[in-house]
């Protein structure tokens, strides 16, 4: 019996993925069974998307979604949002290829998404946390964890979002939250593009809670982290964190009551 509340789909973003997705799939499928599947492959030349296809093929709940280029994570998944709010689902998952978010962990983030918060308000976004008690990393070096310890502390300051992971790639969106929001204004391309949903959900007034995850460091394939993508993390806040600055202040004068998100 399904755990969530309606439709799901697990949008999975792939560029060169080949040697982990089929397994990522198959253990998908069977840890939420009920689940459909959208594989958005950005042209990968390794043949992940020929391999996706071939498992749609014989498995109805799996789709591909092919894409002309390497656009960027963010672009990725809003693509994927936009193919999932357009078929009447009801709930929209991001998870990764790599094996890093493990399928079976899934079923814990749709059952929070059916836990009242406070004032009994159902979240919008439950988000798997490697930083909050009980959530861990295995194989991780030192210094990926130092970086994503320090860019977490670094959202918290400048956003003022209380997560403990708010760069964390496996989450559940209500699918309302999402056709609340205004997607066609993204522009985050790499990992910040988390923390730019988990803030636009969080002004928007949605309830966002974090649940433990054990997350694995990748034992195939090549990580997609670089310079530049942590770069890219850091000024987009610095800006998103400076604007918040300027609102509040204005705020002091003029108040304006927020809609709250469901």
């Amino acid at each position: 019996m399904s755990v969530a509340p309606g439709r799901v789909l697990v949008v999975v973003p792939t560029y060169d993925e080949a040697l982990t997705l089929p397994g990522t799939l198959e253990r998908l499928r069977a840890a939420v069974p009920d689940a459909d599947v959208l594989v958005v492959d950005d042209a990968s030349p390794d043949g992940t998307g020929d391999l996706a296809d071939a498992v749609a093929a014989s498995d109805p709940a799996v789709h591909v979604l092919h894409r002309t280029g390497k656009d960027g994570l963010g672009a990725a998944y809003v693509a994927g949002f936009g193919w999932a709010l357009g078929r009447g689902y009801d709930v929209v998952v991001e998870m990764d290829a790599d094996g890093s978010h493990q399928p079976e962990q899934l079923p814990r983030l749709l059952a929070a998404l059916a836990v009242p918060g406070p004032g009994g308000v159902l979240p919008v976004l439950v988000i798997g946390s490697r930083w909050v008690p009980g959530g861990q990393v295995e194989n991780w070096p030192w210094h990926r964890e130092l970086l994503s310890r320090g860019g977490n502390a670094y959202v918290r300051f400048a956003l003022g979002l209380r997560l403990g992971d708010a760069t964390a790639g496996f989450r559940a969106y209500r699918a309302s939250a999402l056709r609340a929001l205004d997607l066609a204004t993204v522009a985050s391309h790499g990992y910040c593009f988390q923390v730019d949903m988990a803030w636009r959900v969080a002004r928007a007034g949605g309830g966002v809670v974090e649940v433990p995850i054990t997350f694995v460091e990748r034992t195939a394939g090549r990580s997609k982290m670089s310079r530049a993508i942590v770069t890219e993390a850091l000024w987009r806040v610095t800006a998103w964190g400076v604007r918040r600055r300027v609102e509040q202040v204005r705020a002091l004068g003029c108040p304006r009551p927020r809609a709250r998100v469901r």
